[in-house]
C-alpha cells in the first residue's frame, strides 16, 4: 500500500491530527480524524438514513469527525483521487 499525503489539520499542535491521504493504487481517500463521541455514534447508528438500508454502524466501520477547516484539503484529496482513478 502506497499513500500520497494530501494534508493535515492546519491547527494541529503536533499531536494526533486529522489527516488526509489518497491510496495511490485504488485512489481511495484515507482519513484520520477524531473519533465521534458516543452521543453522535448513537444518533448515527439508530437512524435509518436511507430507506431499506440496515440501521447501525457495522463492526468494521467507524464514525470520525473531520474539522470544517479541512474542507479545502478534502477538495484537494478528491481532485487527487479523481486524477489517480483516471490513470487506472
Amino acid at each position: 500500500m502506497d499513500l500520497e499525503f494530501v494534508g493535515i489539520d492546519p491547527n494541529t499542535g503536533g499531536e494526533g491530527s486529522p489527516t488526509v491521504w489518497v491510496e495511490r493504487e485504488t485512489a481511495d481517500l484515507v482519513l484520520q480524524g477524531v473519533k465521534a463521541e458516543e452521543v453522535l455514534e448513537t444518533l448515527i447508528s439508530g437512524t435509518e438514513w436511507v430507506a431499506g438500508h440496515r440501521v447501525g454502524i457495522p463492526e468494521h466501520e467507524t464514525v470520525i469527525r473531520v474539522p470544517a477547516r479541512m474542507v479545502p484539503i478534502l477538495r484537494k484529496a478528491c481532485d487527487v483521487a479523481e486524477q489517480r482513478a483516471e490513470l487506472r
